[in-house]
């Protein structure tokens, strides 16, 4: 099957087990609820063997960013938040004021569009047989929601990809690899579907005027490929070092007619285990940040 660049029909028909999100006030709206898709064993053995084999190819052929992490071996969320203490500490000892607004993707996996990740791909010194298999593995996909009187009926599905597969984060991340704008003392980390948006300049003012431009830059660029981020889960962090005698500034960055004011600790991606690193109180749930007092 993978000598053919071929997926078999009859491991694309999927089962979607409705759930609800917890802590919702209604479920009356969909976006209250969350399906997790069932695939059958042999599909996703066989999609384990060609995610081992694209993690492989993801560096050599440029298909990822250096600042993407997750879904890839040796980038877990302490890479990510080191990384980020890094540059945040190397921003302060060249005397600059740095601001984070971190952001969220709006339904990452379900947006995406085959021709587009084929295309890049295409684009990439990349196995013509591993190519092909994509392709095939994302067309003709069916899935069938199963909840209380749900009908007993496969609909075709012609976005996204199945977030029970082994390959799907992992093609994910490959798909908003150009969400990674290249632009002077700012820097973007990702850990699959969380972007975290960093700059530097002498004042905060000027931060925040960085941060709305580059959203704005952000949103173009993920509008092309279909994407989106969720504004409402937007947080902001104004960095100061611990010998700073100076107030914490209190400025909001405004987005889409929403405003965002900075907060003093939040907590970025999720983890099984401690990070490495932390500005504050660490969790099983999460790396926290926190701002200096």
């Amino acid at each position: 099957m993978l000598a053919h660049g071929f997926h078999p029909p009859a491991l694309k028909n999927a089962l979607g087990i409705v759930l609800d999100k917890p802590g919702k006030l209604s479920y009356d709206s969909p976006s209250s609820l969350r399906v997790i898709v069932l695939l059958r064993t042999i599909s996703k053995i066989l999609e384990r063997i060609v995610a081992s084999r694209r993690s492989a190819q993801a560096t050599i052929c440029s298909l990822i960013h250096p600042l993407q992490c997750g879904s890839l071996p040796g980038r877990s969320t302490a890479d990510a938040a080191l990384v980020l203490q890094h540059n945040v500490e190397s921003f302060h000892r060249l005397g600059y004021k740095v601001s984070t607004l971190f952001l969220d993707v709006k339904g990452g996996f379900d947006n995406m569009e085959s021709p587009s990740l084929l295309a890049l791909l295409g684009r990439k010194v990349v196995s013509s047989y591993l190519v092909q298999w994509v392709g095939s593995f994302l067309r003709d996909r069916t899935c069938r929601l199963t909840f209380q009187v749900s009908p007993p009926l496969f609909a075709p599905v012609s976005v996204g990809v199945p977030q029970g597969s082994p390959i799907s984060p992992l093609l994910f991340v490959i798909y908003v690899s150009s969400l990674h704008l290249e632009v002077p003392r700012t820097l973007i980390i990702s850990y699959v579907d969380d972007f975290a948006v960093t700059v530097a300049a002498p004042s905060y003012r000027t931060n925040v005027r960085l941060l709305q431009k580059s959203f704005s830059a952000l949103k173009r660029k993920a509008s092309a490929i279909n994407i989106s981020f969720s504004v409402p889960k937007t947080e902001l962090i104004h960095w100061r070092t611990t010998r700073s005698n100076e107030r914490p500034c209190s400025l909001p960055v405004q987005l889409e007619d929403q405003i965002f004011y900075p907060q003093s600790c939040l907590k970025w991606l999720t983890s099984s285990s401690p990070p490495l690193w932390t500005q504050g109180p660490t969790s099983p749930e999460g790396t926290h940040l926190r701002m200096p007092p």
